[in-house]
């Protein structure tokens, strides 16, 4: 009797030490960590953008890594398109940045990411779901979606995204901004 009393107490003992670390958020920031913080912050700051949407893009687009080229020539952490980069530079106006730095300097893409996404966000009047859209499938596409009634621009119709692939981006930028939100408490 005694013996099976101890086996309850260390079941509920294991029960209670398995909840807390599941619903640690510390615990969980393990398997979705957040790295370049300070820079994220800062140039989301800078362009009036919610920091983990950013965390959340870098995340699907390249998971951390710096340096990256995808097949289509997206280049470093953000993906940022050649044709794209070269448009926020000279509106931006950083006539020294080179897509060499774009593709190999962390903190330069990052500027330069954050500030297009500043820009769609504009574009968007604020409507973040259409932001990552159009960070994905370009400005004109999700304006011919918007306009035509095929997408209303929200999360709950991603389903209607004709891209699939964008549809995909959305909802995969999407979960990973949830998750952010709910394990950390500030950026």
């Amino acid at each position: 009797m005694r013996w099976l009393r101890k086996k309850r107490v260390l079941l509920l003992l294991f029960i209670g030490f398995t909840g807390l670390i599941f619903l640690n958020s510390t615990w969980l920031s393990l398997f979705y960590p957040i790295y370049y913080k300070e820079e994220i912050r800062l140039h989301a700051k800078n362009n009036g953008l919610d920091p983990f949407i950013v965390a959340a893009i870098i995340k699907v687009e390249t998971n951390y890594k710096s340096g990256a080229e995808s097949r289509k020539g997206a280049l470093g952490i953000m993906q940022i398109m050649p044709d794209t980069a070269e448009w926020v530079i000279s509106k931006a106006k950083l006539p020294d940045t080179t897509l060499e730095d774009i593709r190999n300097e962390t903190e330069t893409n990052i500027r330069i990411g954050t500030w297009y996404l500043g820009s769609l966000s504009e574009q968007f009047e604020g409507n973040p779901i259409a932001m990552i859209a159009a960070y994905n499938a370009g400005p004109t596409n999700v304006k011919n979606w918007l306009k035509s009634g095929r997408w209303d621009g929200r999360l709950e119709t991603a389903q209607n995204i004709p891209f699939g692939e964008t549809r995909h981006y959305v909802q995969r930028v999407s979960h990973y901004y949830k998750q952010y939100v709910k394990i950390y408490d500030e950026f």
